[in-house]
């Protein structure tokens, strides 16, 4: 496979007269001579020992190198960062998570634009991971694709079936007493046995499904367990993959095209997943220059039902989805209905249609995956709210076990922390829309995931009693009626900034309308008042986030 033609850029290092000392530092590092002309490949990972979703991927990574060297290409192996959502959720450490995608992009384009590599596989765990990578990625436009890391098994305690979410739960049934302090910890101890990410349809599996579906890594990437005898084979089938991508010139422009965003949207609302998705299909889409809007996923939810019954609102994990067949039965049930586009390239070199040719749908065999007579819901979960509480949009998360309509008073906190504050001290009232606010993209910074607060009031036993809006986001995790990405956000004076206590909310998922009931009067009154947001110290990334990133209803882009 010795084509000159396969290393595009590194020729650049490897074959220039004029840059000795590019090629000594590369002999150095180990290049030998006899591959001066090889295509260089970085593999990348999100890598690092301090949780579970990552603790395996440099493993995983050196593995790729191995493989891909076999196949006569050099590999480099690097690292970016991760943050991990389970330990830092409910904390102010929270709003480094959505910053970390814009570090992970930028780290992913400066190592691989600076370093000529030809081609890139990164391996991600965690949800932030990897629109990170796709980022990085489409904005460097060279052959790519992404390894999922893989997700967790379930962890087991007193004949529970558990995962992270329980842990949170756990904690609002101990502040209503109705878990003893054995449980509580015994829970603790048993819901992560070992690698992986989360293993609900959380933002993780939604992202890695989705990833899947546009065509950016490989048939079952997003089911394989993380250590599963298949994820370790993937690492095989992913080296000479890429040298199929380097031959044809495949790049993430010709796979990641605007057909292929809405299959992606489809398998995200057919698998009832994450909003958080919308957030990170907006900026990959952005990336690669596919014009995405809300609008769209507005349309893919009004003709996509729901019939997955996974968690968080379900009962079945993505390690039960593996057994099944995994995302590619799931994708072929759906071509078979023509909801997918099948002629849309993937990074086999192959086609949609060609991957799925001989996998089997799912039919009545099982009960994961609904039939389409018999949805869990006829419509899309993910339904995108106007009005005068939210004039540039927000995102519910409405699954139909909630009801789709909801009106009540505000009682409003202007942080995670005072409304948590409030729970403990059993002040909210049921039938209530409870705000968290100033926890937006700039107000947090990071628009940080309010999942702490959902899974409390889950476990409190007020998860269907009240609504919960706000201008941050929700984990994947996350369920209940619950309405995230408001925008204008409260700290650019966004109507919620306005919003009192007492204040009748009216949210529709039917009419998909999210409106406070006050006269124009009393809005134009409202904001004659000063509004300032909480004081903050920042400094360092934080600051550079907050001066740059976009609304949430465009992605939360940062390179305006």
């Amino acid at each position: 496979m010795k084509n000159e033609k396969l290393n595009r850029f590194s020729s650049l290092y490897t074959e220039s007269d004029d840059l000795p000392a590019s090629r000594a530092m590369l002999y150095g590092a180990g290049l030998k001579e006899e591959k001066l002309k090889a295509p260089q490949v970085g593999v990348g990972t999100s890598g690092y020992e301090g949780n579970t979703c990552n603790m395996h991927l440099s493993a995983l990574g050196d593995l790729i190198k191995k493989n891909l060297e076999q196949e006569f290409a050099v590999a480099w192996r690097f690292n970016t960062i991760g943050v991990s959502d389970g330990i830092t959720n409910g904390t102010d450490n929270m709003r480094y998570s959505l910053v970390s995608r814009e570090v992970i992009a930028d780290s992913i384009e400066t190592i691989a634009g600076a370093h000529a590599y030809d081609g890139l596989v990164f391996v991600a765990g965690c949800d932030k991971n990897m629109p990170g990578a796709m980022i990085g990625m489409a904005r460097l436009n060279r052959p790519s694709l992404m390894v999922y890391g893989g997700s967790i098994h379930s962890g087991k305690y007193k004949g529970e079936k558990l995962n992270i979410v329980s842990c949170f739960e756990a904690y609002g049934k101990k502040l209503s007493g109705s878990i003893s302090e054995e449980d509580y910890q015994g829970i603790i101890k048993n819901a992560c046995p070992g690698a992986g990410a989360c293993g609900g349809m959380y933002t993780a599996n939604t992202m890695s499904a989705a990833i899947e579906a546009l065509g950016m890594s490989l048939p079952m990437s997003s089911s394989s367990p993380a250590t599963s005898r298949e994820k370790a084979g993937e690492c095989a089938t992913a080296a000479k993959a890429m040298m199929t991508l380097l031959e044809k010139n495949l790049r993430p422009s010709d796979i990641m095209t605007r057909a292929s965003f809405l299959n992606a949207m489809k398998v995200v609302t057919v698998l009832g997943g994450s909003t958080n998705a919308v957030l990170h299909l907006l900026a990959m889409a952005d990336a690669v220059g596919v014009k995405l809007s809300l609008e769209d996923f507005t349309q893919v939810n009004n003709s996509t039902p729901v019939l997955a019954d996974l968690k968080p609102s379900g009962k079945y994990l993505m390690e039960d989805l593996f057994l099944l067949g995994g995302v590619p039965a799931v994708m072929k049930t759906l071509l078979n209905q023509g909801i997918l586009d099948g002629e849309v390239m993937t990074v086999t070199g192959k086609t949609l249609r060609e991957n799925l040719e001989n996998v089997k749908a799912l039919g009545e065999e099982q009960d994961l995956l609904r039939p389409f007579h018999q949805p869990v819901k006829a419509s899309g979960h993910i339904r995108v709210l106007y009005g005068n509480l939210a004039p540039k949009g927000a995102v519910a998360k409405i699954t139909g076990k909630e009801g789709e309509k909801f009106s009540g008073p505000a009682q409003v906190f202007d942080s995670e922390k005072e409304m948590l504050q409030a729970l403990t001290e059993k002040k909210i009232k049921a039938g209530s829309v409870i705000v968290i606010r100033y926890v937006g993209p700039k107000g947090g910074p990071g628009m940080p995931e309010m999942l702490k607060p959902t899974s409390a009031l889950m476990g409190s036993g007020l998860g269907d009693k009240v609504a919960l809006i706000t201008d941050g986001r929700f984990s994947g995790g996350s369920h209940g009626f619950v309405v995230g990405h408001v925008c204008p956000e409260a700290a650019q004076n966004g109507p919620i900034a306005y919003l009192q206590d007492n204040d009748l909310i009216t949210i529709d998922a039917i009419n998909n309308t999210i409106n406070v009931d006050l006269s124009n009067e009393q809005w134009e009154e409202r904001k004659q008042e000063i509004k300032t947001q909480p004081k903050q110290n920042l400094r360092g990334v934080l600051a550079k986030y907050a001066k740059l990133v976009g609304d949430a209803s465009e992605g939360c882009l940062t390179d305006l």
